[in-house]
Formats: structure tokens, sequence, C-alpha cells
């Protein structure tokens, strides 16, 4: 999966993954993290979410991190917001109010660029890269998150049947990415409404993942 081919996605408006309201998975779930107020919550891959909006409802700091810079100044304009934009190393970053977004290749983000962050919340994110690339960004997010407890959302369905992205993400594959690292709660799994595209029977499945030996809560 190379860049131009999520700018291309955005440059066409092929984007079905954008949804039309918060996910309810998050909406149902988030609390689970158990975050104080004003937490900082790091969103990776985060297009221009509703997730974002209702996030950002709810009291906390929103860091994303996103490779298309249309979606991020449509972003900041749905919200009307006015961002100051900077460089961060090989990104910029957008900011205002509660919310900075770092635009780039998010293998350029470091974890002294992000910050401390309280929470992962990856709902389009792990489920948009091929096979080759999840391993790497797993470890990556561990990394520069220094193991924040996740909130991450897949879908589940035949890949015989629909060539991805989005991909499909199973539990086994979950604890082979995380399981060294986070203890893996399966939260709710729902049927996607009239299958993934309108092709496929398709789950979409909501984990909750805690770094071993943390406080749960």
């Amino acid at each position: 999966m190379n860049p131009e081919f999520w700018q291309e996605k955005w440059q066409k408006r092929e984007i079905a993954f954008h949804q039309a309201a918060a996910n309810p998975l998050l909406v149902r779930w988030f609390n689970q993290l158990a975050l104080a107020p004003g937490a900082r919550v790091f969103l990776p891959l985060c297009g221009k979410s509703l997730d974002i909006h209702w996030l950002l409802a709810q009291g906390y700091h929103v860091i994303g991190a996103e490779l298309s810079e249309m979606a991020v100044q449509e972003l900041f304009a749905e919200l009307g917001l006015t961002p100051v934009v900077s460089s961060a190393g090989n990104l910029q970053l957008y900011q205002a109010e509660q919310l900075q977004v770092f635009v780039g290749d998010i293998f350029q983000l470091s974890k002294h660029t992000l910050g401390a962050v309280a929470a992962i919340y990856d709902r389009a994110a792990l489920v948009a890269l091929p096979d080759a690339m999840r391993q790497r960004y797993a470890q990556h997010l561990i990394t520069i998150s220094q193991s924040a407890p996740q909130l991450v959302i897949c879908f589940e369905y035949d890949q015989t049947q629909l060539p991805g992205p989005p991909f499909s993400v199973d539990s086994a594959e979950m604890h082979k990415l995380y399981s060294k690292v986070y203890s893996l709660n399966c939260l709710e799994k729902l049927d996607v409404p009239g299958g993934l595209k309108r092709k496929c029977q398709a789950n979409e499945t909501g984990w909750l993942l805690r770094a071993v030996g943390s406080n749960t809560k």
C-alpha cells in the first residue's frame, strides 16, 4: 500500500470509509478506557472522522495522524476551526484548541513529537493496511505511545470475497499483533448492515487492549 493510493482516494472522493456519524462501538465502549477529563487521545490515520467531533465534545484532547492534507483541511473546516500550521520534523502539524493533527507518513512520527498520550483509538487504521504492513504498524504504535491502552475496531469477513481495504483482521491476528504487550478483551461484535461494501457478510468488532500488568480499573 503506497501513499499515492490514499491520496488518490481523497482526490477522487472515494471515501466510503468516512462514516456519517460517530461509530457506535466508540460511543458504547470508550468509557472502558477510564480516562481522566481532558486526556490526550491519539487517532492514527484519522481522516476527517466524525469520531473526532464526538471525542472533542466529550472534552478530550485529540491528537491525529493523517496522510491526506485535504482530509485534515476539511476536518478543521467542518469543525469551524482555523488551524495554525507548523513543521514537526518531516511532518506538518495542524492545531487549534483541543485538536492537533500531524500530516504525513505516520512512520515518521516519533514518541517525542507525539508526546504522552493516555490512549489510542484505532477505527479505520489497522484494517486499512495490508498484511505486510500491519506488524510494523502495530509495533510502531506501541513504541510511540509507550504502550498506551487502545480501543481498536476491526472488520472480520471472508477475505476471498473482497480484496480490501478494509482488510479482515480476526481474533487470531489481533493476538498475534498485540498479545506480547497487551491483554485483549473482545467487547462486542456487530453485523455490518447490508454487508461490507454491499458485497459480503462482515462483522465489526471492538477490542479493548491494556498493557499487561497495568491498572485495569
